[in-house]
């Protein structure tokens, strides 16, 4: 120490070291911030490649990004073989007992039908929370609606149990007589159970993504290509300073899920979460057994949540709350009556509907709002179509840009 004073004092060399460590400072934060402006533009560009304005660049891109995932996943195929040559060989002897006839075909008959149901509800689980473009509100678009309709049947037929087939592609009173008032809760919970609790485990499903990647970037300790990863970093950098609704918000569920474990996944999973990403993201960035994840996930979103999700429907579609909806729509000024009039009319065909015989034929004509309804459907399952197309072709467009950046580092 005092030999650096003195060299100092008797030179210029101590000033000369003073300059050197202010200009490595300075070129240091003039590179961290270069390189996040960078970052910046890059994504501002890659926010810019969708269909309504470089249609032929998203197209393209998007082609290449499918045959790059299809190579990948041919490789990761290809290298658990073993796993897929037993998987071709159970699906051969399925397929033989399949066209094989026999007493079984009963049986195979009714395996074929569950499975294609449960398979159809957990494929729009997994639509709706898989993180593929904007995600596909599949619980308001198609479960919620399939709940409503049943409630509605249920209470104008005094009974759940609607011959099949046609249903459930179509609802139809049964034949029995029944007491008015005698259907409960329960058994309208008890009809909806299986696609509800299918639909939540496909929503559990499409929440491990986001686990397995953070996962594998904590154990290779590379950096994440997912920006939702890198927020979460940048976050827990800047948890103490954090100020706004949002991280505070997000600062609590990483906290509930890091500090109180299986049960804090459960109850973050068991309400409507928009931010339970992080939560899977948290979980994976620290390294949670995926058997307390995953378990915990499944419980709260296939049991817990789902049954809320149920009663708040059927009890919104129960017929007294919708007799009493229909009156209050009357009673607004003006125009309380004409928009009360196609809701009368609704309601009127459905319940006509669920009493025609098939040997009477179907009801014709067709009401404006389940014309309505059923564009809308439309208009989200196509807006969620180019969503995918416009992410594909997002991802494409950073991958070339990492490249740019590795070759830059190179030279």
């Amino acid at each position: 120490m005092f030999a650096y004073r003195e060299k100092c004092n008797n030179g210029t060399d101590c000033d000369q070291r003073r300059v050197g460590m202010i200009k490595e400072q300075h070129n240091g934060n003039f590179t961290d911030s270069s390189l996040s402006e960078r970052k910046r533009r890059d994504r501002e560009e890659r926010l810019n490649i969708v269909l309504w304005r470089q249609p032929l660049v998203t197209l393209q891109y998007f082609f290449l990004e499918t045959l790059i995932n299809l190579k990948e996943w041919t490789i990761k195929l290809w290298h658990r073989r073993s796993i897929l040559v037993a998987f071709l060989l159970m699906l051969a002897v399925l397929t033989t007992t399949y066209y094989i006839e026999g007493t079984h075909q009963q049986y195979v008959r009714y395996m074929e039908k569950k499975f294609f149901w449960c398979a159809y509800w957990v494929g729009l689980g997994i639509l709706s929370s898989v993180g593929l473009g904007t995600g596909l509100h599949t619980f308001l678009l198609y479960l919620g609606p399939h709940i409503a309709s049943v409630t509605l049947a249920a209470y104008e037929c005094n009974s759940v149990n609607f011959p099949e087939p046609p249903y459930p592609d179509q609802i139809i009173c049964p034949d029995e007589e029944t007491t008015e008032g005698s259907i409960s809760l329960w058994a309208i919970i008890s009809k909806v159970r299986l696609e509800a609790c299918m639909w939540g485990a496909g929503t559990a499903i499409g929440e491990l993504p986001p686990y397995f990647m953070a996962r594998a970037a904590r154990l290779s300790g590379a950096e994440p290509d997912d920006e939702e990863y890198q927020e979460f970093e940048e976050m827990l950098e800047h948890a103490e300073t954090a100020q706004d609704f949002a991280s505070r918000a997000k600062l609590a569920v990483q906290n509930l899920v890091q500090k109180v474990g299986f049960f804090g996944i459960l109850a973050c999973a068991s309400i409507p979460n928009p931010l339970f990403d992080l939560a899977g993201i948290t979980c994976g960035h620290f390294l949670v057994p995926f058997w307390t994840f995953f378990g915990a996930t499944l419980i709260g979103k296939a049991v817990i949540k789902m049954h809320i999700q149920k009663l708040f429907v059927i009890i919104t579609f129960s017929k007294h709350i919708v007799e009493q909806m229909v009156s209050l729509i009357g009673a607004i000024p003006s125009v309380g009556p004409s928009l009360q009039k196609p809701f009368q009319e609704y309601l009127e065909a459905q319940r006509i509907k669920l009493h025609h015989r098939s040997d009477t034929g179907v009801p014709q004509g067709e009401n404006w709002l389940s014309w309505m309804f059923e564009k809308l459907v439309i208009v989200m399952v196509c807006y969620f179509i180019l969503s995918i197309i416009n992410s594909m072709a997002q991802s494409y467009a950073k991958r070339l840009q990492q490249e740019m950046y590795s070759e830059e580092k190179t030279k």
